[in-house]
């Protein structure tokens, strides 16, 4: 259920992003997984491409930064770095 909550967040701020651009569609997020976020890269995927189905952002290309930091301030969050977008 954490990741489901995380990846509504996730996909909301990607929405308004998109609405403020007046995008067609996403073709490319990032994002930054801390080390102590519980989330591996293809577990991430997984869950993003679920997420984005139906939206301006299925399809788009996914790249995934991820921290070996533990004492990094931001270890336990998911940071969205950038979203490109086709207008």
């Amino acid at each position: 259920m954490h990741e489901a909550s995380l990846m509504t967040g996730l996909m909301r701020r990607i929405d308004e992003i998109a609405k403020a651009e007046r995008a067609q569609r996403i073709t490319s997020v990032s994002v930054w997984l801390g080390s102590l976020s519980h989330m591996s890269g293809k577990h991430f995927e997984e869950h993003f491409e679920r997420a984005a189905a139906g939206t301006l952002a299925e399809g788009a290309r996914l790249e995934v930064t991820i921290s070996d930091d533990m004492h990094d301030v931001r270890a336990q969050e998911i940071l969205l770095t950038s979203v490109e977008v086709e207008n």
